[in-house]
C-alpha cells in the first residue's frame, strides 16, 4: 500500500479524482489552472513571518490571475484568514466571475500599490494562452508592470511576492525582484519548510512536536 502520493497534473481536478479511487493520502502539487495550495500556504507563511498576523491585512494579486492556480489558493486562504483580497490585471486575463469571489478589483497597478499590504505578482502564463489576451509583453509592462518608479509612491513596508519563476521586465522589474521590498527569497525558504511540514503531518506526524520545533527555530 502506498503511504501518500505527491500530484502535480496539467488537468483541474486531478489531484481530487485520485483522492476519490486509493486510500493513499494525495498532496496537491498543482491541478491545471485550479489550485496550488502549499505554495498558499507558503505564501500566507512568509505574510504572517512579517507582519505577526494575517486577519485585515489588504493582499492584491497581480498579473494573469485566469490561468493562475496560485492565485485561487492565496485567494480562498486569505479570505478563510480574515485579510482582504484584490486582484489588479487586464479584464481579459481576470476569470469571468471574479465578482463572486468577494474581492476588490483594480484596473491600474498604482491603485492597487496604494491599497495593498503586499502584492503577489503572477507571470504571463504564454503557455496556457491561446492569443489576443494582451496586445504586447511591452504593452503590458507599460500598463501593469511593477517597477521601481511606481513604488517610489509606496506605503514604506509594502511587501512584494512571487510565486516565480519569473519574467523580469514583463510583470516585475529586476530592481523590484531584488529590492527592499522584496521577499521572494524569503517564499523559497518557506517552501521548504511548509512542504516538510506537511509531508511530516500526513504521514502521522504529532502536531505539537511541530509547533515545538517552531518554537526552536525562533519563528
Amino acid at each position: 500500500r502506498i503511504d501518500m502520493v505527491v500530484i502535480r497534473h496539467g488537468a483541474s481536478g486531478a489531484a481530487q479524482f485520485l483522492a476519490e479511487r486509493i486510500e493513499s493520502n494525495v498532496i496537491n502539487a498543482g491541478d491545471g489552472t485550479h489550485e496550488h495550495p502549499t505554495q498558499g500556504l507558503l505564501d500566507m507563511l512568509t505574510l504572517r513571518d512579517h507582519f505577526k498576523r494575517l486577519d485585515g491585512l489588504k493582499i492584491c494579486i497581480c498579473g494573469d490571475v485566469l490561468h493562475s492556480r496560485v492565485a485561487r489558493s492565496n485567494i480562498w486562504g486569505l479570505l478563510k484568514m480574515g485579510a482582504s483580497v484584490g486582484v489588479c490585471g487586464p479584464r481579459s486575463l481576470l476569470p469571468n466571475a471574479i465578482d463572486q469571489f468577494d474581492v476588490t478589483v483594480f484596473d491600474h497597478i498604482e491603485d492597487a500599490i496604494q491599497w495593498a499590504d503586499a502584492l503577489n505578482i503572477l507571470r504571463l502564463q504564454l503557455e496556457r494562452m491561446q492569443g489576443g489576451y494582451i496586445p504586447s509583453l511591452r504593452e503590458y509592462n507599460r500598463v501593469f508592470g511593477v517597477s521601481s518608479e511606481r513604488l517610489a509612491r509606496a506605503p514604506k513596508d509594502l511587501l512584494i511576492l512571487h510565486p516565480g519563476p519569473m519574467n523580469r521586465g514583463v510583470e516585475i522589474d529586476s530592481d523590484v525582484a531584488d529590492g527592499p521590498h522584496s521577499v521572494i527569497l524569503n517564499q523559497v525558504t518557506n517552501g521548504v519548510a511548509v512542504r516538510m511540514a506537511v509531508l511530516y503531518l500526513l504521514s502521522g506526524g504529532k502536531p505539537e512536536l511541530a509547533e515545538a520545533a517552531k518554537g526552536g527555530s525562533g519563528r
